[in-house]
């Protein structure tokens, strides 16, 4: 049986190398695939503690696969480290106050994502080897979750092919395990060309590319009525042809994000947006192309691995915080606004549907919520996006998140950033560190949980098979 205790001894033992590793990749605050300096850190400490490294993997620079050990079960941890741009914002400062205006900053807390599955990789690595136990640990480096989804175009290049289980985490603010799907997404670019012109002497000898963008706009809200529910369509003006209203705009591009439950649903939508598109420069006498900036599968949850890795939080227990990390989540709390802050008790009671109302308000008042969410089996769709979906349609995957932020914070902001290099973050990540490492051991233990996870993933794929919905010309941009 699994020594649960000394894999997070070994895991504290390093928990110093970690915490620095998450706030090096926070200064570098890279985005998309220009992920250098952040990948350079991730792979040094990984070579530092023995792994192998494979870069610039499938075509992109700043992929990198770390592995150490050999046989089976072959046990994937992914890792993320990009940023978000616009959203630079000094450490520790309860006030918008950014490193570089409009500059990037860790915003969605990848950087604690990565030094926490890389904690994860080295604890689960130091107790093979110490106990000379087979079993092959990869960590994989992806770039580009927030834009550009990194792990479609690892899927597509077969690099989780032969893995038994993937397992990840997210920085949050609660402590759960993923039960939920999400949603499958394309990010198409629309680009229209014209012919400018002088808009009041010759507006004949013009062809407006901005006239056929909002046509297309305009076509698109109107295919709004006859899609399916649980689909979203969004999209924003990326070039509008120019600011001089006497020139007929030449010129025009939109960005598309359309999702879906399924990626066979978005490809559907995706065939009547091109038509309208088509229809738009049609009805302009302009010209329209696209090009692809990402796609992403839904994600299909693992209910076997995913009660493992609830089992293993709960006997963790959760992280206990000092009064000044309390009093620091509450100086935070202070500058959200009153409706984000009025909303925690509805948040609350959302993750504890059974909890009495005094047990929601008491929860709610907590400046960190400490307490762990029950694991509930459901078919809820969440209505966003994550390229994890991609990997979860090729080997059985799961996901945890603990609490690593105030309560009511709210992901893609600058009081998230501001807390990236702080204590919360890095008591998180460790804590995800052990989750993670104790539901490998499980796996490295016991035959079954893989075999039961591997049959719940077939029926999950119900026939189906992963196609990726990247096209095979499309090669990641950064």
């Amino acid at each position: 049986m699994s020594d649960k205790r000394r894999i997070a001894e070994l895991i504290d033992k390093k928990a110093a190398v970690f915490t620095a590793l998450n706030d090096k990749i926070w200064e570098c605050a890279e985005i998309r695939f220009g992920l250098k300096h952040s990948a350079d850190a991730i792979c040094a400490a990984l070579e530092g503690e023995g792994f192998t490294i494979e870069r610039g993997v499938a075509g992109m620079a700043h992929a990198f696969i770390a592995t150490w050990g050999k046989g089976a079960p072959e046990i994937g941890i992914l890792g993320e480290y990009d940023a978000l741009p616009g959203l630079s914002q000094q450490a520790g400062v309860p006030e918008k106050k950014p490193v570089i205006a409009g500059g990037n900053g860790h915003g969605c807390g990848h950087s604690a994502l990565g030094a926490g599955s890389a904690a994860a990789a080295s604890g689960i690595k130091d107790y093979l080897q110490e106990q000379g136990l087979s079993g092959t640990v990869k960590y994989y480096g992806c770039p580009a979750e927030e834009s550009g989804s990194g792990k479609a175009y690892l899927a597509r290049a077969g690099v989780f092919n032969g893995l038994d289980i993937a397992l990840t985490w997210h920085p949050m603010m609660e402590n759960s395990v993923w039960t939920m799907s999400s949603l499958a997404n394309y990010q198409i670019f629309f680009s229209f060309k014209g012919r400018s012109a002088h808009a009041a002497a010759a507006p004949e000898n013009g062809r407006s590319a901005l006239d056929a963008a909002e046509l297309m706009s305009v076509g698109v809200n109107y295919l709004r009525e006859h899609i399916i529910q649980e689909a979203r369509i969004h999209y924003a003006y990326t070039d509008v042809g120019g600011g001089l209203p006497n020139v007929v705009q030449a010129s025009s591009e939109l960005l598309y994000f359309i999702r879906a439950p399924k990626p066979s649903q978005v490809q559907s939508i995706f065939e009547r947006v091109v038509d309208i598109a088509k229809g738009a420069a049609l009805m302009t006498g302009t010209t329209m192309s696209l090009r692809w900036d990402s796609a992403a599968a839904n994600y299909l949850v693992n209910n076997t691995l995913g009660k493992a890795m609830h089992t293993n939080m709960i006997s963790l227990g959760p992280v206990t915080w000092t009064e000044e990390e309390l009093a620091f989540a509450r100086s935070f709390q202070a500058t959200l606004d009153e409706g984000t802050r009025s909303n925690i008790p509805a948040t609350v009671a959302r993750y504890f549907p059974r909890a009495a109302k005094t047990e929601i308000e008491a929860m709610a008042a907590k400046p960190i919520l400490d307490d762990i969410v029950p694991y509930k089996e459901t078919n809820w769709v969440l209505p966003g996006s994550t390229d994890v979906g991609d990997v979860s349609w090729q080997v059985p995957t799961a996901q945890v998140f603990t609490a690593c932020y105030p309560q009511g914070t709210v992901s893609h902001s600058w009081q998230l950033t501001a807390c990236g290099k702080s204590s919360l973050v890095h008591k998180g990540l460790i804590h995800a560190a052990k989750i993670i490492a104790f539901t490998a051991a499980d796996i490295l233990e016991n035959p079954a949980l893989v075999a039961d996870a591997k049959a719940e993933y077939q029926r999950r794929l119900d026939g189906e098979s992963y196609c990726c919905p990247i096209p095979p010309e499309v090669n990641p941009e950064e």
